[in-house]
């Protein structure tokens, strides 16, 4: 247990560098920020794998060791209890005066007379007949929830174990009005455990038909969401049948084994791009993403690439509720979409697209274009024409948007059994109280039964000693004939 102790401490320590540096299985992007602004110590860290803290070798080798450790210290100390719990109470010891409980008392009763008193009285105790004497036990159930709360840590081990291999989790936005299938490439990130076969996840679809979200509107805490819900459309399989569900904030969609968590919402802006010759090259909307404000100003990137005779790229502010600032700059002072308006940048050139590397669609890379100018601030059913007259876009309005998890997690109940398991063990550890009685009734110097009693609890504390007394009241009470004496009672 010691080995164990030290194993679970060291297996705390190495998770503090998980919790304090970015982790590739969060965000891969945060990783590479902390390289582009540590590029001498980032290298070092990598190498010691404190980037991928919960998947690094020493840490599964920490892991196991304490799974081994945990194994070898309570499967034998299981069946230990098993052979006690079959085991008699151990026999009446010589001197029960000796004991942290003890008491003598007499009586005119035959000594077998007594014995099946004091039987009567230990009800729901583990009795041992011995002759003339009889022993008694009481409160296993404390080892036994010992026993069981370690079983379910190994069982907890094991099913965190079983998630992360067969387990995954991925994350994605979904347009008000669009639909998402459980597939690689729909995800913005995705995190599969080792064992897990991208291509053979759940195959269930969803389409999220409408979104609502509530702000509180007055007092200290106007601004703040009140509630999140959107209404969502899903099939299990492509033959299920459509089905209807309304996801909220911890109440996620089951589906199929995979959980879908509702995680945030934000706006994507709906533009319009036609050419000089009045075509629509570009009409659709475009998720942006909040700059972690309270009032929920966003940022995005608008590129047009099928326009001749340059493509088109755009940098954009949404401000949900656009006002004047002190400084007389806008600002949004709402998180609602009380006066939405977007404000852009222009550039011409190419996109790079076309160059085999991938891009994120919420940058733009300027490097082969050329900057156009600032736009004005545009509100819905506005537009900007660019100052060459090649094209002009519209900002036509706005949709809401989900950010939502998947997770599917083959070990969930299991994990969910052993922690309330452990949790009832750790419960019977703390307040169930073993105790060990017994009693002797023998013949007296004077003829008269002399009954000896003698208690013994494993746990500090005067409850089961003044328990011990109240029996021994309880068994006087019974024998006493008119004149006999009450029990001497001697504690140590």
């Amino acid at each position: 247990m010691r080995t164990a102790l030290v194993l679970l401490f060291l297996l705390a320590l190495g998770a503090i560098p998980g919790s304090l540096l970015p982790q590739r299985g969060v965000s891969v992007e945060q990783v590479q920020n902390y390289f582009l602004d540590n590029p001498d110590l980032a290298p070092w860290l990598d190498r010691f794998f404190l980037f991928d803290v919960y998947s690094s070798p020493w840490y599964a080798a920490i892991y196991l060791l304490l799974f081994v450790s945990l194994a070898g210290c309570v499967l034998p100390r299981a069946a230990a209890h098993y052979r006690l719990l079959r085991a008699a109470p151990p026999r009446t010891p010589r001197r029960l005066d000796r004991m942290p409980y003890s008491a003598t008392l007499s009586t005119d009763a035959a000594p077998e007379e007594a014995l099946r008193r004091a039987r009567t009285l230990l009800k729901g105790y583990r009795i041992a007949d011995h002759g003339d004497s009889l022993s008694a036990e009481t409160g296993y159930l404390r080892e036994t929830g010992n026993v069981v709360f370690h079983l379910a840590l190994l069982g907890l081990l094991v099913s965190l174990a079983v998630g992360a291999f067969f387990g995954y989790r991925g994350n994605t936005l979904i347009v008000e009005g669009d639909g998402f299938a459980n597939t690689l490439p729909s995800y913005d990130a995705f995190h599969p455990g080792s064992a897990v076969d991208p291509s053979g996840i759940q195959p269930f679809w969803l389409r999220v038909d409408d979104f609502d979200a509530s702000f509180i509107e007055e007092g200290d805490l106007s601004g703040q969401a009140s509630s999140f819900s959107a209404d969502v459309t899903y099939r299990e399989g492509p033959d299920s049948p459509e089905r209807t569900h309304v996801l909220e904030v911890n109440h996620p969609l089951e589906v199929d084994g995979a959980q879908v968590y509702l995680l945030g919402h934000g706006y994507a802006p709906t533009f319009r791009v036609t050419d000089a010759d009045g075509q629509v090259v570009f009409d659709q909307p475009v998720p942006f993403l909040d700059r972690g404000t309270a009032n929920l100003t966003a940022d995005g990137v608008v590129k047009v690439p099928d326009i001749a005779p340059e493509q088109l790229g755009f940098t954009a502010v949404f401000l949900p509720s656009a006002a004047s600032g002190e400084n007389g700059d806008l600002v949004s002072d709402f998180p609602d979409a009380r006066n939405p308006v977007v404000v852009l940048k222009g550039f011409r050139g190419d996109l790079g697209l076309d160059s085999g590397n991938s891009q994120s669609v919420y940058q733009l890379y300027t490097e082969k274009m050329e900057e156009i100018g600032d736009s004005p601030a545009l509100a819905p059913g506005d537009s900007w024409e660019l100052p060459d007259g090649s094209a002009t876009i519209e900002f036509t309005g706005y949709r809401d948007y989900v950010s939502i998890q998947v997770t599917s997690n083959p070990a969930r109940v299991p994990a969910l059994t052993a922690a309330v398991a452990a949790v009832l063990g750790l419960l019977c550890t703390l307040f169930v109280q073993p105790r060990r009685m017994w009693v002797r009734a023998g013949t007296g110097g004077d003829g008269r039964t002399v009954v000896e009693i003698g208690g013994l609890v494993k746990t500090e504390g005067a409850a089961s000693l003044r328990r011990f007394h109240e029996l021994a009241t309880q068994l006087n009470q019974e024998l006493r004939e008119p004149g006999s004496a009450d029990p001497g009672v001697e504690k140590e």
